[in-house]
């Protein structure tokens, strides 16, 4: 009894302030909790506050300094090029003028084709009437090679993604078209769709593959194809060995044959892989110049005359501000397929993810 006299009397002293709860702490007369600073003796003294670490951020800094020198200046300073005119004769004056503030007359000049008389006043053969048909012939080089690649990938990567004796030499033996300079690759195809080349040869014709607006594109798409293929496999390849072994089983097991595993289960779990690398081939072939421009000349007046070849028959041209108009289209075009298709590949993986984690829980 003598021992919890001593506890019960500093309980009876310290609840002439307030009331202690069952937990132990204090508590005000009011029903307020008194906040505990976490120093003894000391209840009323402030934490100091803490210290920002800059640690990271002096990490980083350097990076993102060299990153702005080396990408978003030449950005801005295209852009600026943009609004400014070419320096040359002034054809109301006769005199040499030194450029100036053009506004969005570049801009109109690619767009609505408009090279001085009004809309679609440039003649045919000027760089100014190739523009459109250069973006139809980008964008049908983009549609047409990636889908093809799409699905020799997707076959090359389903055997390569098999057991079988020799499957690592296989694997290395398709990268190799891949690891080829795009400027061998396309003289390389060049000799093949010669005059007297090896496909004419084996097909018995004349085709004139690199001036025939038809077959020079048909030129365009194989060499493309044969060369970025590999690449698009490994891509689809990686997100198949993501893929357990056990799903296949069970499949097998419940009787699903191989078509259903290959729809039902292949396919679903490699599509943000298949996404991506449909991604990374789109933006690659939107940009496209030196596969084209070798194989078929790059004078801006070929059939196979792609965004990328006509801005460099511009700047040989001596507009270097029409031309980075031009590149500032070319970006814009390029940067809105690539947010549509990012946003589109992030809703699915994410709803793909979200809809997992549902069906484990449950």
């Amino acid at each position: 009894m003598a021992d919890s006299a001593g506890p019960r009397q500093a309980d009876e002293a310290r609840a002439a302030a307030g009331v202690l709860t069952d937990s132990g702490r204090d508590v005000s007369a009011s029903g307020r909790e008194v906040p505990d600073s976490g120093y003894p003796g000391h209840d009323d003294v402030a934490p100091p506050p803490r210290k920002r670490d800059l640690r990271a951020v002096w990490l980083i800094a350097p990076t993102m300094v060299i990153l702005a020198i080396v990408i978003l200046y030449p950005v801005l300073r295209a852009i600026w090029l943009s609004f400014q005119a070419d320096k040359g004769l002034d054809p109301v004056t006769g005199t040499f003028t030194e450029g100036g503030f053009a506004g969005f007359d570049h801009y109109l000049m690619w767009l609505t084709q408009n090279c001085g008389s009004g809309m679609g006043s440039c003649p045919p053969g000027t760089l100014g009437a190739d523009f459109w048909p250069s973006v139809g012939i980008t964008f049908f080089f983009a549609v047409v090679t990636v889908s093809i690649e799409v699905l020799l990938g997707l076959w090359m990567a389903t055997i390569m993604g098999r057991t079988f004796v020799g499957r690592s030499l296989l694997r290395a033996a398709v990268l190799i078209p891949w690891a080829i300079p795009t400027a061998v690759t396309a003289k390389l195809w060049f000799f093949i769709f010669a005059e007297n080349g090896i496909a004419n040869k084996i097909l018995g014709t004349d085709i004139a593959w690199t001036t025939d607006p038809w077959a020079s594109r048909f030129a365009v798409i194989v060499a493309d194809v044969w060369k970025t293929t590999p690449f698009m496999a490994l891509l689809i390849l990686a997100g198949l060995q993501m893929i357990p072994q056990d799903v296949y089983e069970a499949a097998k097991v419940d009787g699903a044959s191989a078509w259903q595993r290959f729809t039902q289960i292949t396919l679903p779990l490699v599509k943000p892989a298949l996404m991506v690398a449909v991604l990374f081939r789109t933006l690659d072939v939107l940009r496209m110049y030196d596969l084209p421009a070798i194989l078929n000349g790059d004078s801006g007046a070929t059939p196979t005359t792609t965004m990328s070849i006509l801005v460099v028959a511009d700047i040989r041209n001596g507009n270097f501000n029409s031309a980075s108009a031009l590149s500032t289209l070319v970006f814009l075009m390029i940067f809105a397929v690539a947010f549509i298709m990012v946003k589109f590949l992030g809703a699915n993986a994410v709803r793909t993810q979200d809809e997992q984690r549902k069906g484990d829980k449950q």
